[in-house]
């Protein structure tokens, strides 16, 4: 039995997640073929006992992401050497941001024009979603409609942030986490108090540890996310068989296929336009970090490599590259501002929720404030789910739905992410070392 645990253990997560799935998706079949309809009357008994385990692990990815959201934004923040770097540190952040919007736009114009879970019943989703009714559909519509507005929005930024943590509000977290690292790393660079300079480094010591244990925490509840998988796969096609495979088939094109044109189509015409570089020698150049991170699915765990990359291939000076690519790894999240705007207008599709104009650009603002909080973690943008689609006015059941769908495809579509997100350091860094005259051009 231990070296069955060994080899468990030792084998990669990703081919345990994709194992979970595939025989998940086996046996629910299986289940849902000997049922010989498509629904059940009432609720099989085999679904008491094996729903848990999956339920289980929703759970744990809920009560993690607030906790990696609140530490991470802030020691992100907090580290930024506002004083030493003034401009070159703004424009950084700068064409983060930039990307990132850009990113999410691609994200929703491909989610609208792929449309995914568009024609699906929503009685097939009503067993896994608690019951979800007609009129609750209805009355979140409406909810939407005399909520989404920008008094709103612009209101749920600055509240209580206890209140906030101990509500589940992801925004106003995000924007008092952001705003307090700010406030930390301003202090940390003016004050000329030294007992005053000690307290504060001592603090952001203290948080950084904190993120180091949450972080744990997350490896922690990875290791079990196979189980979860094998549970809500087969819970899910053993109540509805292979039909479900269309959200997933359709989810993971668009992804795939808005990666492939951020990389190939924005990041190249940026690299074109700003640094008048050949985009696919400088692709080239910085392959060897796109690999690593389609491998660990991590762009924390990657960072040695981008650094090697940025400082050795693409000749960007080390005073540059160690500020921009930490900092990227924390907060760039092209990748996931992509891939949770597919989700979004699947959850809409399956529950009936019109998404209006309004509603897409809240999208994309949300989406890209909620990617800085990812982390830079392996599975880091199931935890965002959370928070996109909480915004939206989705209850709890029906979040589940969208998650359990996630779970089953994201060790694929977090590889491509991660590949996204690094590359998208990696050039927003080289943009700004050759517009700031950062590249040792003479090595």
């Amino acid at each position: 039995m231990r070296r069955v645990f060994r080899w468990y253990f030792r084998t990669p997560l990703v081919l345990r997640i994709l194992s979970g799935f595939i025989v998940g998706s086996i046996i629910g079949i299986v289940l849902w073929s000997s049922s010989g309809r498509m629904g059940y009357a009432a609720e099989p008994t085999w679904k008491t006992y094996i729903e848990p385990f999956g339920a289980v692990f929703v759970n744990m990815l809920k009560m993690i992401v607030i906790p990696v959201i609140f530490f991470s934004l802030i020691v992100g923040s907090a580290s930024l050497p506002i004083k030493k770097f003034g401009r070159i540190g703004l424009k950084v952040i700068g064409w983060y941001f930039f990307c990132s919007v850009l990113a999410a736009g691609v994200g929703v114009l491909l989610a609208l024009a792929i449309n995914p879970g568009s024609g699906t019943a929503l009685h097939r989703w009503e067993s896994i979603a608690g019951g979800i009714q007609k009129a609750q559909a209805a009355e979140l519509e409406t909810q939407a409609a005399t909520e989404g507005t920008f008094r709103q929005l612009l209101l749920s930024m600055f509240e209580n942030p206890f209140g906030a943590l101990a509500s589940g509000n992801f925004l106003p977290i995000i924007v008092f986490s952001i705003m307090f690292g700010l406030a930390i790393s301003v202090i940390a660079e003016t004050s000329k108090n030294a007992q005053q300079a000690s307290h504060i480094r001592s603090l952001v010591g203290l948080l950084t540890a904190a993120r180091d244990g949450v972080f744990k925490l997350v490896d922690w509840i990875l290791e079990y996310s196979p189980v979860g998988v094998l549970a809500l796969s087969i819970v899910n096609f053993g109540l509805y068989g292979p039909k479900i495979v269309g959200p997933y088939v359709s989810v993971t094109l668009g992804v795939v296929g808005g990666i492939l044109v951020m990389v190939l189509v924005v990041y190249s015409i940026l690299l074109r336009v700003v640094t008048k570089a050949n985009p696919f020698r400088v692709f080239r150049k910085i392959q060897e970090a796109m690999i690593m991170a389609f491998m660990t699915r991590s762009s924390a765990a990657t960072l040695p490599v981008s650094l090697k990359v940025a400082e050795e291939h693409l000749k960007v000076r080390s005073e540059l590259a160690s500020f921009s690519l930490p900092l990227g790894a924390t907060i760039n999240m092209d990748g996931v501002c992509v891939h949770l705007p597919m989700f979004a207008v699947l959850a809409a599709n399956m529950f009936g929720l019109h998404l209006s104009a309004f509603g897409l650009i809240v999208l994309v603002m949300t989406t890209v404030l909620a990617s800085v909080g990812a982390g830079g973690v392996p599975g880091g943008s199931l935890m965002l789910l959370f928070i996109i689609l909480g915004t939206m006015g989705l209850n709890d059941q029906q979040v589940a739905v969208i998650v359990a769908l996630a779970l089953g495809i994201n060790p694929i579509l977090d590889m491509f992410e991660t590949m996204n997100n690094i590359t998208g350091d990696l050039v927003c860094t080289y943009v700004v070392a050759d517009n700031e005259k950062l590249l040792n051009t003479g090595q």
